[in-house]
């Protein structure tokens, strides 16, 4: 089966079971503060997953691109991507476990749709926790229904089989994962995922053994129950709306249906893999780590330039500029001199998506041109100062942030030269080093990027709500109506809005913004939500880009006639709750782009 086939049926399927299929949303979130990327199609979905009404229904389905950075260290085995598409459905307050399970069943088992034999399914359940939440005892007897044997239902602890909240508040709940034995030998009558740390760990032969076994079971689905709502307290309550998120993945399933054992050996990635090969003159066997990584960052910055991103030394940039320069390193360890070509297949393959070829491979030759003015000269560094330590020390945080300063090494990459070399880094120095020099960005390296909002509590709702009205002031005080928002992070505390302007926005001028907003708050104007066609927000003067990421239907948000918006939400019911508006700091944000920071008092 090819990858779009794949994609077709699923979606075709889910149709079928009355879902409404939305869009692919960007790979840059819009209103998730905690991340840099969106890493699982539900994370859009958090203002619906939350009771937000959603324009299409309550039953979703779709494909989304996704970005884990989190996983970049494990890619080079047979499973670990950068970039990957995550195929899901949803249910917000609709059906429950037992359709959601049943549909997944059906999906995979029966011959119209993938046919994958049900004696190599096995699963896993949450097994309950004492003071938190009961035994997911409904998933098991649902399985069991379905001719799953006990032996092949395994209970797991909630580091395992328990998803969310996404902070320290929220919906959550338990979840059954759904595995496939990836192997021509035959299927164990036993199933424990358990066993894969000991086929490393221990020397005993027999639990070697099993862990080998156990990396033949691959995870292909996971349905999450979010049955439960965390409180401040450390609670988990019953959830007011009880909501199905579920997720597959592309290239995982690829490998299963095509009866690979290797994700790089399916069409995603086969290839890439092929024209590496093609230009290093080397076989895939034997260079395997070498050429999955070249292959996976490669595919990885192609989508991530595509969102209008460039490599640079802060946020999404930042992983950006280690993934080409990680790939950089990695193909001249195989005499390939320029990655640039390799970027070819990645088109092909993803001809469904509409990428700037030129931009793109104009923004890849430009930052592999600026690594490799400075590459040798910093990886001889590195292997002096790997050479001059004991065995027992390490290169210093000084050091290494000299390689970052001086050469742009990006820390993982010091970290992998430092291993073939026998050494390793003292990371806890560098990070003191970084935050000294205020080089790296504090928020890129722990992978989180603040924008959109913070959560939904009520202070942010308020100013939320406040953004929409500061936009709209912009526009009128400043005689811009072309003016769009270029970003925003909102928490309970205060807003911050980016927005597209070419000059300092001068004292007095903030001043009458300041005051349109208070006076708009003072007006009592009643705000007013429609779902509408994207077609018909356009012709009644909404704000939005009006590209196909909205999808059939919008929520249009209406204050008064002073402003509409295409959002998702949340808002308050009127502005007389708003309180008093403060704008606090104006700044740039970058070229061409301002900041505005406020709060209500």
């Amino acid at each position: 089966m090819k990858r779009k086939e794949l994609i077709k049926k699923y979606i075709e399927f889910f149709k079928l079971k009355k879902h409404k299929e939305i869009p692919n949303s960007s790979l840059i979130p819009d209103n998730d503060p905690t991340t840099l990327f969106i890493s699982a199609g539900m994370q859009p979905l958090v203002p619906f997953l939350l009771g937000q009404k959603h324009p299409q229904g309550k039953k979703l389905v779709n494909i989304q691109k996704c970005i884990r950075t989190g996983d970049i260290e494990e890619v080079g085995d047979t499973t670990h991507h950068t970039f990957f598409e995550m195929l899901g459905n949803w249910s917000l307050g609709d059906y429950w476990k037992k359709e959601s399970i049943e549909y997944s069943f059906e999906f995979l088992t029966s011959k119209k749709w993938l046919g994958l034999l049900k004696k190599k399914l096995a699963v896993t359940i949450f097994a309950g926790n004492k003071e938190k939440a009961a035994r997911d005892s409904d998933s098991k007897k649902i399985w069991e229904n379905l001719k799953i044997p006990e032996e092949k239902i395994t209970p797991l602890e909630m580091e395992d089989n328990w998803w969310g909240p996404t902070g320290k508040v929220g919906p959550c709940g338990p979840d059954t994962e759904i595995f496939y034995w990836r192997s021509k030998k035959p299927v164990p009558k036993k199933f424990n995922p358990n066993y894969s740390s000991l086929a490393t760990e221990s020397t005993n032969l027999e639990e070697q053994n099993k862990g080998e076994e156990s990396h033949k079971w691959v995870e292909i689905w996971n349905n999450v129950f979010m049955e439960y709502e965390k409180d401040s307290k450390g609670k988990y309550n019953p959830a007011k709306q009880k909501n199905i998120d579920t997720g597959m993945g592309v290239e995982r399933t690829l490998a299963i249906l095509n009866n690979l054992e290797d994700n790089y050996l399916t069409e995603c990635f086969k290839p890439i893999i092929e024209k590496i090969e093609e230009m290093s003159g080397k076989k895939y066997k034997g260079n395997e780590k070498s050429m999955r990584i070249i292959a996976d960052h490669i595919k990885a910055s192609v989508f991530i330039i595509s969102e209008g991103i460039t490599p640079n030394n802060t946020e999404q940039g930042y992983v950006l500029r280690r993934l080409i320069r990680r790939a950089v390193r990695y193909a001249k360890k195989l005499n390939i001199n320029s990655i640039v070509k390799i970027t070819e297949p990645v088109f092909k393959i993803y001809s469904d998506y509409k990428l700037n070829k030129k931009f793109i491979l104009n923004e890849l030759k430009k930052e592999e041109e600026k690594f490799n003015l400075t590459l040798e000269k910093g990886l001889k560094k590195i292997e002096k100062m790997s050479l001059r330590r004991s065995i027992n020390k390490k290169i210093s945080g000084k050091e290494a942030f000299l390689l970052y300063q001086s050469y742009g090494f990006p820390i993982e990459m010091i970290k992998d030269v430092a291993i073939e070399t026998g050494t390793e880094v003292d990371e806890k120095s560098f990070k003191k080093e970084k935050e000294k020099h205020k080089k790296l960005s504090q928020i890129a390296s722990a992978g989180k990027f603040k924008s959109g909002l913070a959560d939904s509590s009520e202070a942010t709702t308020k100013l939320h709500t406040a953004s929409h009205l500061l936009l709209q002031a912009l526009k009128i005080i400043l005689k811009d109506n072309s003016m769009i928002q270029r970003g925003s992070n909102i928490n309970p505390e205060r807003l911050r809005l980016d927005f597209n302007f070419p000059r300092k926005v001068e004292k007095k001028e903030l001043q009458e913004i300041e005051d349109l907003v208070n006076k708009k708050i003072k007006e009592k104007i009643k705000i007013i939500r429609e779902e509408m066609s994207p077609a018909q927000a356009k012709k009644q003067g909404a704000c939005g880009i009006f590209d196909k990421k909205y999808g059939d239907r919008v929520s249009v948000y209406t204050i008064g006639n002073f402003s509409k918006e295409i959002c998702t939400g949340p808002h308050v019911k009127n502005t007389k709750e708003l309180g008093k508006f403060k704008i606090k700091k104006e700044e740039s944000s970058g070229s061409g782009v301002r900041r505005i920071k406020g709060v209500l008092e």
